[in-house]
């Protein structure tokens, strides 16, 4: 027992600390940009090209594309199965495969990294200043810290959101050109010819060899001002003679603030996310202390600060369940003090705690687990189960030392009557776990570490009561004769005891003399069971309270980067006066924010500390009732999901993507889906993707008179590409990065739509012709994103859930409006909506087999097929008991309440398995009658069967009071062995008799049968 406990104490310090277990899905994200392109041509030209290829990739689950302004991003989801190494090399090889079909224009390759949605960054950090510019902040950002912090152990990578690297830009005057008689291409080729880093060569001499160095690159907007353009009969045009040339940066429709009750400021906001498995407090640590060496390496005009760290609300969790362990321990001890009224007797099963908790960090290390949440509270609803086994055997023990055999002779004596009571209790317990091991899936991966981790608890602590129980009993319990006198609390609590026993004894011989009326009550509850199973609201993964809020917003589409800018900053003037907010960061993008358009944007809001604010579903409905009916934006706030499961990311968090070939069919089904799901009052936030009114230009372009004035097409679209681009014409190289030269029009051109009538183009004869003599321009409304689902296009319609109703309310009133669609229409839940529409009947099915399991188990040890089925008719008692407990409290049977009544399973029969062999051991023994036997076998083990139950239900009581930080997503599963035990307990002390009286009985005429045929038999002969 010292060598399991010093294992477990040196595999504890190797133990990685995060939320929840590590769940990797591989998935990869492709990106691929042609700046200045609409939605259309990104879909066509480049998304489709790419979707034909990764379609042919072995173990694909599904592709999602999402197709705006100049970006197409593909989100590809693999099986669980997949290895994402040799995926990712296959994405590799279909993006080769597809460059040949992908527009020559295209900046560069479409690029992929590997991402795991479930995985969200565990630090922000913010880069602020007042003076200095947001390029040179972006450039400590990616260069000094970053990089840095990507060298920590256990960071996978650090994301630069709001990023503002340096460039240069060109903007151009429309009229400037005219008046010079310069198009658009000579400039672009000017920037390209006289910006150069090329190689030039080395001499090499008869003693010695010299590189040689040209001057050709520029560095920054001074040095191009003075770039030659042309140069006409002496007459040089300068750059800067064409309109303006400024230091700016790449992405200027981009932009990040951190802001607080006190200030805001444009920042830049670092992501830190760790690596699978690490440990999350360990290298949010490590972060942090390298920040004071940041700090002495920028300026000191730069501000650093951490924005959010979500180590702090993990570390608050687990120094929570730790406290909630150690008062489960304080709660299991005490139970068995009050039932032994002795010291010495308490301190023994007291002991198989630590060794089997200890002893199971062993088998945690070994796996590879994390101390998470679901692993936690294993350990900590293992507290009230793994010393059942030992209060068995002690109190059998106690029991042959009070009618006075010396201590170690009750030691053998008792260890040895009870052995395989205690083997049938272990493996049964453990044996339910067996089909969790086998789940497919997410809720796979996420359980089968809650599964094992409670599954070797329970095995060691059979061990540990076969073997370290029954020696210390021997050594340290004292005879009967030799204790002494009780004091007047221990004999208050014999006379409790002896009451209790009394009342249960008269109560038992009355339901025994009316065995029928029992039975028809235990069918009563089965049919109860069925009914509370069906209606009982179902739900998925609850959200916890980690101090954290989203909020998205929705402009009107075709909205300009100003305009959101400054209703972004209107929105987070009402977010900062409410109370509960202690600080928050926002961010816009006029170039597809968050894969859902321009007209997207984003809040993450810090609040205060749990005892300093509201609950925070009270906080968000708040929110919504400040932030509903605003006239310039529509607000979205939510609890950020627990793990997000789906590649791709939409507004709300519960999706349903409907796809079909005739887009104009799609988003007529896409409309009336999207506002009947609004009159659904389960439903909040209900939101598509489906952006259609976004303000286009239309160019037509006569052919014909462009052909005469010797200017083709593609001069055309290059000419406006230059203008409105903004094109990359140009590279700035430098020792430690490199930044673009970007050219387009001045602002006050792009703004206005009659500015393209000022856009020239130099023939092929060196004539300027303007684009209005060439083309006719027509506006309209087109869409602002378009997106696929495999190769069709497809509609996503997301929701949020109304506070008071449950995911299966919600997955089934939405069910019901899809039967409506038209047959060409498909449609389906993605990512968490999917996960659990899938979830809930494999979970019915997993409760079958856990059940059958069990039956098989205990039909092994007892040789009986009639045996397990007494043990198992305690079953619908105890899950009706903790279907009635949820219902009462108001709470959805979501997938840790399926947990507890898979835990409900092997709890119960521990009750029957103790009656049932103390009854068998006597009718084989004694010769005893059936219906004597089990009364007997009642009574003997009422004390043991009472401080097993009650163990197991004040360890979990804890988890049932929603103890601690994030207590209140592990309540479902307390409350649900409490209920469960607690209703269960009243049922089985008295059907379990009445159900092996009857069994007996058809035992006993199957024997007489079976012993009439063979006189029969032997008579003929």
């Amino acid at each position: 027992m010292a060598a399991i406990a010093l294992f477990g104490a040196i595999a504890y310090r190797t133990l990685g600390v995060s939320d929840l277990p590590t769940v990797d899905f591989p998935t990869i994200f492709v990106s691929a940009s042609l700046p200045g392109a609409s939605p259309e041509t990104m879909s066509s030209a480049v998304a489709t090209p790419l979707e034909r290829q990764f379609s042919t990739i072995a173990g694909l689950d599904s592709i999602t594309s999402t197709n705006a302004i100049g970006s197409t991003q593909i989100t590809l989801q693999f099986n669980l199965s997949r290895d994402l190494d040799g995926a990712a090399l296959d994405v590799q090889t279909a993006i080769t495969q597809a460059a040949a079909l992908l527009p020559a224009g295209m900046p560069t390759p479409p690029t992929f990294r590997k991402v795991n949605p479930a995985d969200q960054p565990i630090l922000f950090l913010s880069l602020e200043s007042d003076t200095i510019p947001l390029w040179t902040l972006d450039e400590y950002a990616e260069t000094t810290i970053a990089q840095r912090i990507s060298t920590v152990p256990g960071v996978a990578q650090v994301q630069v959101q709001g990023a503002q690297k340096y460039a240069v830009r060109v903007h151009l005057d429309p009229q400037k050109l005219a008046a010079k008689q310069i198009g658009m291409n000579e400039v672009e080729a000017a920037l390209r010819n006289w910006n150069v880093n090329m190689p030039t060569g080395t001499m090499y001499g008869p003693d010695r060899s010299l590189t040689l160095l040209a001057d050709g690159q520029l560095t920054n907007a001074a040095d191009f001002r003075k770039l030659v353009v042309v140069d006409r009969g002496g007459s040089s045009v300068r750059l800067e003679d064409l309109g303006s040339v400024v230091d700016s940066v790449e992405d200027d429709k981009t932009a990040s603030w951190s802001e607080s009750a006190d200030f805001v400021r444009r920042s830049i906001i670092l992501g830190v996310q760790r690596q699978p498995g690490a440990n999350t407090v360990e290298v949010a640590e490590a972060v942090k202390k390298l920040l004071p060496v940041f700090r002495q390496q920028i300026p000191p005009s730069i501000r650093m600060a951490v924005l959010v760290d979500r180590s702090l609300s993990i570390r608050n969790s687990f120094n929570d369940v730790q406290f909630t362990m150690v008062l489960s321990l304080a709660l299991v001890v005490m139970v068995i003090f009050i039932f032994l009224r002795n010291l010495r007797a308490t301190a023994i099963p007291s002991l198989a705690l630590p060794f089997s908790v200890v002893g199971t960090f062993s088998v945690m290390a070994i796996m590879g687990y994390t101390l998470d949440n679901l692993s936690l509270m294993a350990l900590v609803l293992s507290i009230g189960f793994v010393v059942d086994d030992a209060i068995v055997m002690l109190e059998n023990i106690v029991r042959h030392q009070e009618m006075g055999e010396a201590p170690v002779e009750a030691a053998v004596r008792g260890s040895g009557e009870i052995a395989f009571t205690i083997v049938s209790m272990t493996l049964s317990l453990a044996a339910v776990f067996i089909p969790v091991l086998f789940m497919g899936g997410i809720l796979g991966r996420l359980f089968r570490e809650f599964a094992i981790t409670i599954t070797a608890a329970i095995l060691i602590s059979g061990v540990v009561s076969l073997t370290l129980t029954p020696m210390l009993c021997s050594r340290f319990l004292k005879s009967a004769t030799h204790r002494a006198n009780p004091g007047r609390l221990l004999r208050a609590t014999e006379w409790i005891f002896d009451g209790m026993l009394d009342i249960y004894d008269h109560t038992l011989q009355w339901v025994l003399r009316h065995r029928p009326l029992t039975l028809a009550l235990s069918i009563l509850i089965l049919i109860a069971t069925g009914y509370m199973f069906v209606r009982i609201p179902k739900g998925f993964l609850p959200d916890s309270d980690n101090d954290q809020i989203m909020i998205q917003t929705e402009a009107e589409q075709g909205i300009s980067y100003q305009e959101i800018s400054r209703y972004q900053q209107m929105l987070a003037d009402i977010v900062r006066r409410d109370p509960a907010v202690s600080d928050f960061f926002s961010r816009v993008s006029g170039n597809n924010a968050f894969g859902g358009g321009s007209n997207f944007g984003l809040f993450f809001l810090r609040l205060k500390p749990r005892t300093e604010r509201d609950k925070i579903d009270v906080v968000i409905s708040r929110m919504r009732q400040k932030l509903s009916g605003l006239p310039f934006m529509r607000v979205y706030v939510q609890n950020p999901p627990t793990m997000r499961i789906g590649g791709y990311a939409t507004t709300a968090q519960y999706q349903y993507t409907l796809q079909g070939p005739d887009t104009a069919e799609l988003y007529t089904a896409a409309r009336k889906l999207q506002q009947d799901a609004a009159a659904i009052p389960a439903l909040t936030d209900v939101i598509s993707d489906l952006q259609l009114q976004n303000p286009q230009l239309n160019v037509q372009i006569d052919r014909d008179k462009a052909a005469r004035l010797k200017v083709s097409a593609q001069q055309i679209e290059t000419a406006l590409y230059d203008a409105y681009g903004p094109r990359w014409v140009s590279t700035i190289y430098t020792p430690t990065n490199q930044y673009r030269v970007m050219l387009d029009l001045l602002p006050e051109y792009q703004a206005r739509p009659d500015a393209l009538s000022m856009i020239y183009m130099k023939s092929d004869d060196g004539r300027l012709v303007p684009l209005d003599t060439l083309a006719k321009v027509t506006q309209n409304a087109g869409p602002l994103t378009i997106h696929h689902l495999g190769q069709l296009p497809s509609v996503t319609v997301s929701f949020n859930l109304r506070p008071g109703f449950s995911l299966g309310e919600a997955v089934d009133q939405f069910t019901e409006l899809t039967r409506n669609l038209p047959a060409t229409i498909s449609g389906a839940f993605q990512g968490t909506a999917r996960e659990f529409s899938n979830s809930v009947s494999n979970l019915t099915l997993l409760l079958g087999i856990a059940i059958l399991v069990i039956y098989i188990v205990l039909g092994i040890l007892y040789e009986s097929y009639i045996h397990p089925l007494t043990i198992l008719s305690g079953l619908p008692s105890a899950i009706f008991g903790a279907l009635v407990t949820l219902w009462l409290f108001k709470m959805d049977l979501n997938i840790y309440g399926f947990v507890g009544l898979i835990m409900l399973i092997g709890i119960v029969k521990k009750n029957a398995i103790m009656q049932i062999d103390f009854a068998l051991a006597a009718q084989r023994g004694e010769n005893m009658a059936p219906l004597e036997a089990i009364y007997q076998g009642c009574l003997v083990r009422f004390r043991p069967i009472m401080m097993t139950t009650m163990s197991a239900l004040v360890g979990s009581l804890p988890i049932a009071l929603g103890y601690g930080a994030g207590g209140d997503a592990r309540q479902t599963l307390g409350l649900a062995v409490v209920g469960g035990l607690l209703f269960s307990q009243l049922i089985t002390l008295y059907l379990t008799p009445v159900v092996y009286t009857y069994m007996a009985a058809l035992t006993e005429r199957r024997t007489e049968k079976a012993q009439a045929v063979e006189v029969t038999v032997q008579t003929a002969r």
